[in-house]
């Protein structure tokens, strides 16, 4: 379903995991959220305190690894990028994660078990239109031999991704995605992580990816996949490239009216791209998702880096 109107979450639904890097288990629970919140992660039980964090691009202090939210006191939440591509993916704008842990759960290395969590939860339309990011020009950003571009799409959100890997198990891949809960649900949500198994290695003897396992990532050799069940798409490792690029933009705090371009990319050049892009005020502006009859001011709602005029214009009726 496509709404014009801003959605949230019917009621609270959990998933429990582990997280990927440290192996331990955590619960996390997405609930609804009023008007304009956007997504906000809480984490629970620190010192005895509940911290909140917004999903936000200001927000985040680390894209090695995963894309890590923070605060001015230190990381809150890693891995946050699957269970944003699944609220973003599915539809919804505002929603608040709690976690009990340090890590988003893994899973099973998609953004499928999140996409259950959210239908379990049911979304529900709120009583004010949806608001919008559209994109004025392009935007690129170069990083050796990645490219990614942020450029006008006035009829929704696509994502193209290309992937170039020496190794000839993966080798070049390429994805054309625009985006609908429909398509999201059945083309991407269920791609899965991956990597090769020497960097798994690397990777354990310095104390990442403890829970990483055949059960939540794509292993790869230099000849082979290991992973027994085989692949869920032919081109799986690139449509996984498509669900972490959607769940780092997300973190514009509203969804986009552009087309995103990623060659080679991954977390860091995600993140830079939409930091360029917010960065130059001639490049977007905020619009709603039905005809308004004069300009207003818009609220900070992003952290400052949405607080220009809403144009009174129409924003497509896109998910």
């Amino acid at each position: 379903m496509k709404f014009s109107r801003q959605t949230t979450l019917r009621s609270q639904a959990t998933v429990t995991g582990v997280g990927v890097h440290s192996g331990k288990p955590v619960n996390l629970t997405i609930g609804p959220a009023s008007l304009d919140a956007g997504f906000v992660f809480i984490r629970t039980g620190l010192d005895g305190r509940d911290r909140e964090v917004r999903a936000i691009a200001g927000s985040v202090i680390a894209t090695e690894l995963a894309t890590v939210l923070g605060d001015r006191d230190g990381a809150l939440v890693s891995t946050a990028e699957h269970v944003l591509a699944a609220l973003r993916g599915m539809g919804v704008d505002n929603a608040t994660i709690e976690i009990d842990g340090p890590e988003v759960p893994i899973m099973d290395g998609s953004a499928a078990a999140f996409v259950a969590a959210i239908e379990q939860a049911g979304v529900i339309s709120q009583s004010a239109p949806r608001r919008f990011i559209q994109i004025l020009k392009p935007v690129q950003v170069a990083m050796g031999a990645s490219l990614g571009e942020l450029r006008p799409n006035a009829t929704g959100f696509r994502v193209e991704v290309e992937i170039d890997f020496r190794s000839p198990v993966i080798g070049r891949q390429a994805y054309n995605f625009d985006l609908s809960p429909e398509r999201f649900r059945r083309e991407i949500a269920r791609a899965r992580t991956f990597g090769f198994m020497s960097d798994v290695a690397r990777l354990w003897s310095a104390g990442f990816a403890l829970g990483s396992s055949f059960e939540n990532s794509l292993v790869f050799d230099e000849e082979r996949l290991l992973n027994p069940e085989g692949l869920r798409y032919a081109d799986e490792c690139v449509r996984h490239k498509v669900l972490d690029a959607i769940g780092d933009l997300a973190l514009a705090g509203l969804p986009l009216l552009g087309t995103y371009r990623s060659v080679r990319g991954g977390h860091k050049l995600n993140h830079a791209v939409l930091t360029a892009l917010l960065a130059d005020r001639t490049a977007w502006r905020v619009v709603e998702g039905e005809a308004v009859r004069r300009p207003r001011v818009a609220t900070d709602v992003v952290g400052g880096m949405v607080g220009s005029m809403i144009a009174p214009a129409f924003g497509p009726d896109v998910s």
